[in-house]
């Protein structure tokens, strides 16, 4: 896009689009802030690992840009976004769950508690 083009479509962008223009850039920089979080995380360590932020920031960045997708009535951007959202909460969930079986391992008598 050249610049005389680009001022032409700033020209005629609305308030209302310029919102969503900068809603999607907002949950674009959703998915890459979980990249970065990765990426940092796996480099302290020495290895790859992904922690539990990466999948809040998934979802987040997920659902904005589904959100923008039904907006632009854009339905490959739908369907995709779709499908990982139903990834990301899959995990949210496991996570919230392994948590709450390690709690109540954690708060079980002595005599209950698994082989230590």
């Amino acid at each position: 896009m050249d610049i005389a083009k680009f001022s032409q479509w700033w020209a005629q962008v609305s308030d209302v689009e310029m919102a969503w223009v900068i809603f999607g850039f907002a949950a674009q920089s959703m998915f890459f802030m979980r990249f970065v979080l990765q990426w940092i995380a796996s480099e302290r360590v020495k290895r790859s690992i992904v922690p539990e932020t990466f999948w809040y920031f998934s979802f987040a960045g997920g659902l904005m840009l589904f959100v923008y997708a039904v907006h632009r009535a854009d339905p490959v951007i739908m369907l995709g976004q779709l499908a990982g959202l139903f990834i990301y909460a899959r995990n949210i969930y496991l996570i919230w769950a392994h948590k709450r079986t390690e709690r109540a391992a954690a708060n079980a008598p002595a005599g209950l508690r698994a082989a230590e």
